[in-house]
């Protein structure tokens, strides 16, 4: 199976958006650069949802090889309601599974793969079943948090932008207690961001 790797882009204080959703600074490194993440021939831009970022050179090369790498992605209905699914194109992967009490809308892009469920734990089993080997990218937030102290989260990736929110939406939502992670074995300095990648201790 996949692993399972929650992730998001984070202000230095572990905020992922100020209190009305707004990142704020936080997406600016995607067109602080003058290497695409995707090229018009790669096979996870299927969407052309990408194509308009622009990196350092590290931050392509650590973007375009996790995109690669993802099958499914696993959000929370606000987000997915904040973007409005991307028009169901996701930025990578082929499926997106959407954890919420509502169903899909009605008439909505019925030829995207979105899956709705009610429960994080049956959200990350469809995840799995979709994805195959392919990796499981879960979105920060309160779903992502619920998540990972469900225990079905591997690893954690954190794009830690240098900007303190003081208050928001927090990268690990309201969870509780503490958990544990490895010592970083992704640690990539890009333009404005700081990509770690953490594996959660068992």
């Amino acid at each position: 199976m996949g692993t399972v790797i929650m992730h998001n882009v984070a202000s230095v204080d572990g905020f992922i958006a100020d209190k009305n959703d707004d990142v704020g600074p936080l997406h600016d490194w995607y067109f602080n650069g003058d290497t695409p993440i995707i090229e018009s021939d790669d096979q996870f831009d299927h969407s052309g949802t990408g194509s308009s970022f622009k990196v350092s050179r590290a931050s392509a090369e650590y973007v375009r090889s996790t995109w690669a790498t993802i099958g499914t992605i696993v959000m929370g209905r606000n987000l997915f309601d904040l973007v409005n699914g991307w028009e169901g194109k996701p930025p990578t992967g082929d499926h997106v599974v959407v954890v919420s009490h509502r169903p899909k809308p009605e008439g909505w892009h019925p030829e995207a793969s979105y899956h709705f469920v009610d429960d994080v734990t049956a959200a990350i089993t469809k995840a799995k079943e979709l994805a195959g080997d392919r990796t499981i990218a879960v979105n920060a937030g309160e779903v992502g948090g619920q998540i990972l102290a469900a225990g079905l989260v591997d690893e954690v990736a954190m794009d830690i932008v240098p900007v303190v929110f003081g208050s928001g939406k927090r990268f690990f939502g309201s969870i509780d207690g503490q958990h544990l992670l490895e010592d970083p074995h992704v640690v990539i300095q890009g333009e404005g961001v700081l990509h770690l990648r953490y594996k959660v201790r068992r």
